[in-house]
């Protein structure tokens, strides 16, 4: 087995405001120092763009999305090639008027498109109204075929089904990614809140293992406050990660600090935990019709 090593990146960042320039500039300035050390392949955090525009619903906040291609994959897709990266970021997609969708864009060290992932699971709570701006992604899930293997792309809410992580490996990716945005609400218990949190790493850890692949999530960090009077708002809980097909934590960045992540994936290993492993070779998928159940009653 001939080895191979990837070397990855992530940014963990704060957002204070809705120009769009600043932010793309001081994730482009994060990008470069990742590149020059070497990454192949960076994360970037979801709706990096914009705060996060979601604790209320306001149509004017419709005017923050952009048509893809546009403004900000022009401004990444130039980053890509500048730096023969594959870079995934993630916009805030006008399809069409009235027409929305949270979606990841990949470079694949060009500044063409490589693919996109429109956001398959949106939910709605308070302090996260999504369902508000977002249609369902209609686009399945299907790997992105880059310069550096097949990339799994899923976003935020989607990291707490197990079947979209499933999917995506069973179509052969080699990696999943989630940008995320997800944080505290202000008005929980510390103990509520470390619950919440160890939760969200172990899901994420359970995909890595179940799929024998590594996991890369980049959340944002820092507090925004909510355009709602009286709302505590949202303290985002950084501790951007990650992990390798094991489960077993490669790297992760702090709860309160913009950070970078750089990691060496071995991505050799993948193979060789799913020879001792072979969870896909005793699926029983002669038993499993009722999945496609909402409930089985």
């Amino acid at each position: 087995m001939s080895e191979r090593t990837l070397k990855v990146g992530l940014v963990q960042q704060s957002v204070a405001n809705n120009d769009k320039a600043t932010n793309w500039n001081k994730s482009a300035a994060r990008i470069t120092e990742l590149a020059e050390q070497g990454a192949e392949l960076i994360l970037l955090q979801e709706l990096h763009s914009t705060l996060y525009f979601c604790q209320n619903e306001d149509t004017d906040a419709f005017d923050l999305a952009e048509p893809i291609p546009g403004p900000a994959t022009d401004f990444f897709g130039n980053i890509a090639e500048q730096h023969n990266i594959v870079l995934v970021t993630s916009l805030f997609e006008k399809r069409g008027s009235g027409l929305y969708h949270n979606t990841a864009v990949v470079f694949d060290r060009s500044r063409e498109i490589a693919g996109k992932y429109r956001k398959m699971h949106i939910p709605d709570d308070p302090g996260f109204y999504e369902k508000f701006y977002f249609t369902p992604g209609d686009m399945g899930f299907e790997p992105i075929q880059t310069s550096v293997g097949k990339l799994g792309v899923l976003v935020c809410w989607d990291q707490w089904y197990p079947e979209a992580a499933r999917l995506m490996a069973m179509a052969g990716a080699e990696i999943l990614f989630y940008p995320t945005a997800i944080g505290w609400d202000m008005t929980d218990t510390d103990d509520e809140r470390k619950r919440q949190h160890d939760a969200w790493h172990t899901i994420q850890r359970a995909h890595a293992v179940a799929n024998s692949v590594p996991v890369i999530v980049a959340n944002r960090t820092g507090f925004e406050t909510s355009p709602t009077e009286g709302d505590p708002g949202i303290h985002f809980w950084g501790q951007s990660f990650v992990a390798g097909p094991q489960g077993e934590i490669l790297a992760q960045a702090s709860s309160d600090k913009e950070e970078t992540l750089l990691v060496d994936l071995d991505m050799t290993r993948t193979e060789q935990v799913k020879r001792i492993w072979p969870y896909f070779r005793d699926r029983r998928i002669d038993a499993y019709d009722d999945l496609v159940k909402r409930w089985r009653d």
